[in-house]
């Protein structure tokens, strides 16, 4: 299959996340069970470094790489050019040693991310994946009715407009640089990062538009 999907059909389907577990998840939730069970495991540190990565180092990090894109032109051609890379010049790297791949929105086209093998995802950037990026209903309808599910996360996106699915895997994860909010122009890049959000870089989402009040040149 290859990486990059380009579909337009108008089929009606529906999230349907009771799905059983993988094997492999399963196999984690048993292992943390009997790590929990034997003590050797603190449940309130474990659901803080869940937190953590969820929340925190991974979302965070993919949110300043977008945000340095939005103010250094330089770094966004080096960004679109070598991912993994540019991403490394921020301190980010990938644990597995997978390749980076980083694709733009823009007028003309909208991007989102997958994978339909598994759960690839690129932690060291994001985080720990979200339970329905993972889930088997959103891994096979996202390439076959882009349009659909993402109106189902309440992103219309227009007619005009291409969707290009790309498929990870375990060599290769990709990160969506989507655009910059109108009115956000002169902000820094640390104001910037904050509008950026985890889905915005799947490409289910888009970045928090900035309220009236904010949209001011500093």
């Amino acid at each position: 299959m290859s990486p990059d999907h380009d579909h337009d059909h108008d089929h009606d389907h529906h999230h349907d996340h009771t799905e059983p577990p993988a094997t492999a998840e399963l196999r984690i939730k048993a292992l943390e069970s009997l790590l929990l069970d034997k003590g050797l495991v603190d449940p309130a540190a474990l659901e803080a470094l869940i937190d953590t990565y969820e929340h925190q180092i991974g979302p965070r990090n993919g949110a300043r790489v977008v945000a340095k894109a939005w103010v250094d032109p330089q770094y966004k051609r080096r960004l679109l050019e070598n991912a993994t890379a540019a991403i490394a010049e921020l301190g980010f790297s990938g644990v597995q040693g997978e390749e980076m791949v980083v694709v733009e929105n823009t007028p003309q086209v909208h991007n989102v991310t997958v994978c339909t093998l598994c759960s690839c995802y690129p932690w060291p950037t994001l985080g720990l994946p979200p339970a329905w990026y993972k889930s088997a209903p959103y891994r096979s309808r996202v390439v076959i009715d882009p349009r659909g599910v993402l109106a189902e996360f309440g992103l219309q996106i227009p007619a005009h407009q291409e969707v290009r699915v790309w498929d990870s895997s375990a060599d290769l994860r990709y990160l969506v640089l989507p655009e910059q909010p109108a009115g956000t122009q002169g902000w820094s890049e640390e104001r910037l990062s904050e509008l950026v959000t985890r889905d915005a870089m799947i490409g289910t989402g888009l970045p928090i538009a900035p309220v009236a009040s904010e949209e001011v040149v500093e």
